[in-house]
């Protein structure tokens, strides 16, 4: 278990990984909103490893069947090792790469809540929002925990959709007559 768990989790931790980079390095020629939309696109397509990782796990090793509580197991210790990889690799690029990520969010947190129409007063508290959230982010924990919950329900729901696919029971035998 532990090969199909590390290969499946590490190959969804290094698309997860990569898309970050990339989604980094191009956030101002992106912008917030698509980098957004192409980060949680990625998330999905690499969580298919859970799948594939099941299936594998069922065909290769169970001899074709799995119960659901095995199957959701397995896929979410693959769960695990790519958001592991995910949170890892995001503190690498925040602390080394991307400080100011934080302060660039908020402003375009702010001008967008601009856009839709906030009031003066609703952009002053949107801003001491945020200004609290960037010193709660500089804390290791928090930033890692934050970074988890983005990725991790993604996860979880492509593992229960998996588990619930790829379940299949030993074959009944029928009683001799």
């Amino acid at each position: 278990m532990t090969r199909v768990v590390l290969v499946f989790g590490l190959l969804a931790g290094a698309v997860l990984s990569s898309m970050m980079v990339v989604n980094v390095a191009f956030i101002d020629r992106l912008g917030f909103g698509t980098a957004e939309i192409i980060g949680y696109t990625t998330m999905v397509v690499a969580f298919l490893m859970v799948y594939f990782g099941i299936r594998s796990y069922r065909d290769n090793i169970y001899g074709g069947t799995i119960s659901f509580g095995k199957a959701f197991g397995i896929g979410l210790l693959i769960t695990l090792v790519a958001s592991v990889c995910y949170v890892t690799t995001w503190e690498v690029i925040y602390y080394w790469i991307a400080p100011d990520f934080p302060e660039k969010y908020g402003a375009y947190m702010l001008e967008k809540a601009r856009q839709g129409g906030a009031t003066e007063q609703e952009l002053a508290a949107r801003a001491a929002e945020m200004a609290e959230f960037t010193a709660a982010y500089k804390n290791p924990l928090i930033n890692a925990g934050i970074t988890l919950i983005e990725v991790l329900p993604i996860g979880l729901v492509v593992t229960l959709v998996s588990a619930a696919i790829l379940r299949r029971d030993r074959p009944r035998v029928a009683a001799p007559a």
